[in-house]
């Protein structure tokens, strides 16, 4: 990873540290238009009752409105958890330019896991993904809070 990945991601796990501190899904994201910073924001279903408040729909409504323009080709977005299929056809149809994760998701991931929805050729995608060298980092968060939060292993 290079400077500005490694930034982006730290944005994006100080986000996700915030969310594990509010007692939601520890994932946050970071969109970035060239080298600034859009918005960063973390999962807010809890707070918002919204089953639509990942931390990348966030990012995408937010950062659009600020950059005003819905096409996000020259936007990166950094994510701590590999996106769901909601996120990941959000981040396709806003023309992302770029998406970097950190932990892969093997129960809801679309970004290679369980499908890898920017390879679908009949969707045309142009948004280039990729998996972070900070996905243990991550995973940890995750791991720590549902051990904590969640001990019975549920997912209410």
């Amino acid at each position: 990873m290079n400077a500005q990945d490694r930034a982006g991601m730290l944005e994006a796990m100080k986000e996700a540290e915030k969310a594990f501190a509010e007692g939601e899904i520890p994932v946050g994201a970071a969109l970035y238009h060239g080298n600034t910073l859009l918005w960063a924001d973390h999962n807010r279903r809890e707070a918002q009752k919204d089953p639509t408040a990942h931390a990348e729909m966030l990012c995408l409504r937010n950062g659009a409105a600020k950059l005003g323009d819905w096409r996000l080709k020259d936007c990166t977005l950094y994510v701590t958890l590999e996106p769901c299929p909601m996120c990941s056809g959000a981040l396709l149809m806003s023309r992302l330019g770029r998406c970097v994760f950190g932990a892969a998701d093997p129960e809801a991931g679309c970004c290679g896991s369980i499908y890898d929805l920017p390879a679908d050729p009949l969707l045309h995608g142009h948004t280039v993904w990729e998996q972070s060298d900070s996905g243990e980092e991550c995973r940890e968060l995750l791991n720590r809070f549902f051990s904590e939060r969640r001990p019975e292993g549920g997912n209410e």
